[in-house]
């Protein structure tokens, strides 16, 4: 789909340029276990700095020499090598001019080739693949740790893709160097388009012509506080950059500004740029004779797809755009796109699409002349046929072959096949194919089971949380488990930024778990998408404890149903997953025995000034509104830990090259614990990024210690082990 592209990442995925600010107060006094106004380990935030590297390296040795010498962790390592190195895999991809495009990585291909084959190859069992880059090659050649971010192709109406802009990572930073790809000659364009590193984004408005907003001039004088490009511009090729011309100019206090292109049905781009003035709410700019022109949709809204010569648009609040007209949060609205580039008012607005009070949209693509909708029905993926006629709008399901989680995996108005996945927590990935043009659904690929599921069964149940609401959760387990508290149990959760957790096929999880004998359960609460913008907004800011309440009455429930008990239940949860894991462990440490606390944010004080923090003041709160910090001081996990709890013993894993989520929150946490004679472990990756793995090898190495920690809190120690 590139009828609406936002040349960058969804903004709750990238992240912000900015470094640590040492703007607190680093005091003399000694070592202690609990923080109120003054911060003794501000020497952790500098995360390249001397002795911070040194401490690091000090806690990933005691850590990595107890978990490794557990005579389960060579066992679990070579199977998740196993997993994520294996061929028998589907090669998901993106189909160009009539061949699929895929990147693979596997035990030879540690960084990745990008890779084709023709769409015929591509329905056979054994595609014959052609590399079109090399990212190992690429990195020894040039002497970087690439890590590839993606590529986004430039595809005309009137001739074939032939230009990309390929997104290249030093060792898996968000910040990336964008360099032009010729996919004929299978070369870096000499002299083409190429970006100094930043964070940033670009959008092809022909092959002549890039939008881009980046960090210009490199001091940082043009970025927002959050870290993100405020200036995007209009680059020529042939251009140095520092002649591109300005098309729109954000402010200081904006979360960013991001380069879009409209691309009509008849192929004419509209250019213009996105200026999220906080993390949920954006104005949309589209130059039109010239001149930028704010469309007119509510600022808690997305534009989605062009489709019967209309722009879908998803309401995350409620939008009376004309008198008699109520348009409720959640629904998808529509209006004529060419009306109002040719009048510049806002066109009658008609609703395309509400869903139920379980449901949820996710988004809509245009594969060929035809409209496909994803929605979330309780908390399972389904996929819907949009059709427009005098009547109004019309859905109806695209058929499956069963009743699991079905997800839309590639559509593109060029093509008239889209790929769908399809799997279960039981159900290995299917990926089908849609022919639009027939309605016929083909499976295209599938895998082999990767763990032995005999014996397994999955079961939805609700708990009820503080307020009376009811939560649902998946949990997997065996069908003979003795319900008297025994199961080793692990609860994922995540609740924010209204990201939903669907059920999913994990090899990982599958292997390393549950043919050991564990449950996993998966918490849908409060904070995420998987009800619509209100299941969000409900846990935004002073009201965020519903989300740690929702959680808490997910591991009581599973208890209270005798599955386990605290003594064998674990939990783990990353980014803001993992401030939920951090709030765990102060509010209710009682109640579980392991937690797995990944990429952090921990320290709620200092979080806006650190790194992209700045730009998640809207979920949060922010430490400068005096209300706003009162609640924080209240949840922030850093600030509340108290050096006489009876812990458990947290795992805390981060990346020295994460530059979204500071390292620091982890290290400072774990310091805490080291200060307090508290036991706990800790493991960063010196590269990784935001995942803590810069690569396939790297992501099985966390994969194991992850779980050999699980295991020896959760299911003690084996007859040969130390524990």
């Amino acid at each position: 789909m590139r009828a609406f592209l936002i040349a960058t990442a969804a903004i709750c995925i990238t992240a912000g340029l900015a470094t640590a600010q040492d703007d607190a107060p680093v005091t003399s006094q000694t070592e202690e276990t609990s923080i109120v106004s003054e911060d003794p380990y501000l020497w952790l935030e500098e995360v390249e700095g001397e002795e911070a590297l040194s401490w690091v390296r000090g806690q990933n040795d005691r850590s990595l020499n107890a978990l490794t010498a557990d005579p389960r962790y060579a066992g679990l390592q070579a199977a998740a090598e196993e997993i994520v190195t294996s061929n028998d895999r589907i090669p998901y991809g993106s189909v160009r001019n009539g061949q699929v495009y895929n990147f693979w990585q596997d035990e030879t291909n540690v960084r990745g080739l990008w890779r084709r084959t023709s769409l015929e190859s591509y329905s056979s069992d054994t595609p014959d693949w052609e590399t079109v880059l090399d990212f190992d090659a690429l990195a020894t050649a040039e002497e970087k740790n690439w890590v590839f971010k993606g590529a986004n192709c430039l595809e005309p109406l009137d001739a074939p893709a032939r230009h990309c802009l390929i997104s290249l990572s030093d060792g898996g930073k968000d910040a990336v160097v964008v360099r032009e790809f010729d996919l004929e000659t299978k070369q870096f364009v000499k002299d083409g388009f190429i970006t100094p590193e930043a964070k940033q984004g670009l959008a092809w408005v022909d092959a002549d012509t890039v939008l881009i907003g980046t960090d210009w001039g490199g001091d940082g004088a043009t970025l927002t506080e959050s870290g993100y490009p405020s200036v995007v511009k209009r680059w020529r090729r042939g251009k140095p950059l520092a002649e591109a011309t300005t098309i729109v100019t954000g402010d200081k206090t904006d979360v960013g500004v991001w380069p879009i292109t409209l691309e009509l049905e008849d192929g004419s781009v509209v250019q213009g740029a996105v200026e999220a003035e906080t993390f949920f709410t954006s104005t949309y700019h589209v130059v039109v004779d010239g001149e930028p022109l704010i469309l007119p949709i509510p600022l808690k809204s997305t534009p989605q797809d062009v489709y019967a010569g209309r722009l879908m648009v998803a309401l995350q609040e409620d939008w009376s755009p004309a008198e008699g007209q109520n348009f409720k949060s959640g629904d998808l609205v529509s209006f004529d796109i060419n009306a109002f580039l040719a009048e510049l008012t806002l066109p009658e607005v008609d609703l395309v699409f509400r869903p139920s009070a379980r449901q949820s949209f996710e988004g809509v693509s245009v594969a060929g002349d035809t409209a496909l909708i994803s929605i979330n029905d309780n908390v399972v993926g389904k996929v819907l046929k949009l059709s427009r006629s005098d009547a109004g709008w019309e859905t109806a399901p695209i058929e499956l072959p069963g009743t699991g989680q079905a997800g839309l995996a590639f559509a593109d108005r060029r093509s008239t096949m889209a790929f769908i996945n399809y799997e279960g927590f039981l159900t290995p990935d299917t990926l089908l194919g849609l022919d639009t043009s027939t309605g016929t659904v083909t499976p295209l690929k599938s895998v082999p089971a990767k763990f032995a599921a005999d014996g397994l069964t999955v079961q939805q149940f609700e708990a009820t949380s503080a307020d009376g609401t009811q939560i649902p959760y998946f949990i997997v387990h065996r069908e003979d488990i003795t319900l008297d508290g025994t199961t080793p149990t692990l609860l994922y959760g995540y609740g924010g930024f209204q990201i939903s957790l669907n059920p999913n096929y994990s090899p990982v999880t599958g292997r390393l778990w549950l043919e050991n004998g564990g449950a996993y359960v998966l918490a849908n609460i409060r904070g995420g998408g998987e009800f619509g913008p209100d299941w969000h907004q409900a846990g935004l800011k002073l009201n965020r404890q519903r989300i740690y309440d929702d959680f808490i009455a997910v591991g009581e429930d599973i208890i209270a149903k005798g599955i386990t008990s605290s003594d064998h239940l674990g939990i783990m949860g990353g980014s803001n997953g993992g401030l939920l894991m951090g709030v765990m462990l102060n509010q209710r440490p009682d109640l579980w025995n392991a937690v797995v606390v990944q990429v952090p944010l921990l320290d709620m004080m200092r979080y806006h000034l650190l790194l992209a923090g700045a730009s998640w003041v809207d979920e949060y709160g922010s430490p400068d509104v005096p209300e706003e910090r009162a609640f924080l001081e209240t949840i922030s996990p850093y600030q509340n830990f108290d050096a006489e709890a009876d812990y458990p013993v947290p795992f805390f894993v981060t990346s020295t090259k994460d530059d979204r989520v500071h390292p620091g929150h982890a290290r400072k946490m774990a310091k805490l614990f080291e200060a307090a004679g508290k036991p706990f472990f800790y493991y960063e990756n010196i590269d990784g990024g935001h995942s803590a793995a810069a690569n396939q090898l790297e992501r099985a190495k966390r994969s194991a210690l992850e779980y050999v920690y699980l295991m020896q809190q959760l299911m003690g120690p084996t007859a040969d082990s130390e524990g």
